[in-house]
C-alpha cells in the first residue's frame, strides 16, 4: 500500500486517520478471529498466508496513519488552533488503543509460529537437543549454519523442511513487523508529551483569561461606583446653586421694593 498525497484541509486529514484507525480495529478483529483457528482442523496453509497478508496490510495501515497524524500536527495556526489540538489529542488516544490491541495480536501470532515450528522439529528429529529450547528466547535457527550431522535426513521429509522454513520466515516477518510498531509507538510518545504541554499551556492560558476577566469586571464595577457618585453630587451642585439663585432673586426683590 503506498502512502497517499498530503492533505491540506484539517477535516479531510481527520477523516482519514479515523478510517485507518476503524480499518487497523477490523482487521484486528479478523486476525483475532483466525488465530483461534490455528491448531484446529481449520488450521491449512491458505488460512496462514490470510493471516500474513492481514498483519501486512494492518502493519501497512499503522505506518500509514503515523504519518497523517504527523501531517496532523504540522499544519498551519489557525483560530481554530485550540479545537485543533484537542483533535489530535483524541486521535492519538485511539490510534495508541488500535495498535496496542494489534500489536499483543503480533506478539500472539509470532508465539503460534514458533510453537508450530518447535513440534515439527521435535516430531521429525530435526536436531539433537530439545526442539523448543531454541525458542525460549525468540531466536531463530538458520538451516545453512546448522552441522549436517545435526539434520537426520532420513527423519524428516521436504515437506516438513519446507514448512519450517515458511514458518521461520513468517516469524521474522513478525518481528520484524513488531519493531516498526515499536517505532511508531516512540513517535506517539513524543506526541503525547507535546500534547501534555500543549494542554497544560491551554488551561494556564484559559487561567489567566479567565483572571483578566474578574479583573475587568472589578474595574469597570469601580468605574461605575465612580460614575454614580460624580452623578450624585452634581445633582446636589445642581440644587445647591438652585436654591442660592431662588434666594438671591428674592433677596434683590426685597431690595428692590
Amino acid at each position: 500500500m503506498s502512502y497517499g498525497p498530503g492533505f491540506g484541509d484539517p477535516n479531510q486529514l481527520a477523516q482519514r486517520i479515523t478510517s485507518n484507525i476503524q480499518k487497523i480495529t477490523q482487521c484486528s478483529a479478523e486476525i483475532q478471529r483466525i488465530l483461534h483457528q490455528l491448531g484446529t482442523p481449520q488450521d491449512t496453509p491458505e488460512l496462514r498466508q490470510q493471516l500474513q497478508q492481514k498483519q501486512q496490510y494492518t502493519n501497512q495501515l499503522a505506518k500509514e496513519t503515523d504519518k497523517y497524524i504527523k501531517e496532523f500536527g504540522s499544519l498551519p495556526a489557525t483560530s481554530e488552533q485550540r479545537q485543533r489540538k484537542i483533535q489530535k489529542d483524541r486521535l492519538v488516544g485511539e490510534f495508541t488503543t488500535a495498535l496496542t490491541n494489534f500489536q499483543r495480536l503480533q506478539r500472539q501470532a509470532a508465539e503460534k509460529e514458533k510453537d508450530f515450528v518447535a513440534r515439527v522439529r521435535a516430531s521429525s528429529r530435526v536436531s539433537g537437543g530439545a526442539p523448543e529450547d531454541n525458542y525460549k528466547e525468540g531466536t531463530l535457527v538458520s538451516w545453512d549454519s546448522q552441522p549436517q550431522a545435526q539434520v537426520q535426513d532420513e527423519e524428516i521429509t521436504e515437506d516438513d523442511l519446507r514448512l519450517i522454513e515458511e514458518r521461520e520466515s513468517s516469524i521474522r516477518q513478525l518481528e520484524a513487523d513488531i519493531m516498526d510498531i515499536n517505532e511508531i509507538f516512540k513517535d506517539l510518545g513524543m506526541m503525547i508529551h507535546e500534547q501534555g504541554d500543549v494542554i497544560d499551556s491551554i488551561e494556564a492560558n484559559v487561567e489567566s483569561a479567565d483572571v483578566h476577566v474578574q479583573q475587568a469586571n472589578q474595574q469597570l464595577a469601580r468605574a461605575a461606583n465612580y460614575q454614580q457618585r460624580s452623578r450624585k453630587k452634581m445633582c446636589i451642585l445642581i440644587i445647591i446653586l438652585t436654591v442660592g439663585a431662588v434666594l438671591l432673586g428674592v433677596f434683590l426683590w426685597l431690595i428692590a421694593r
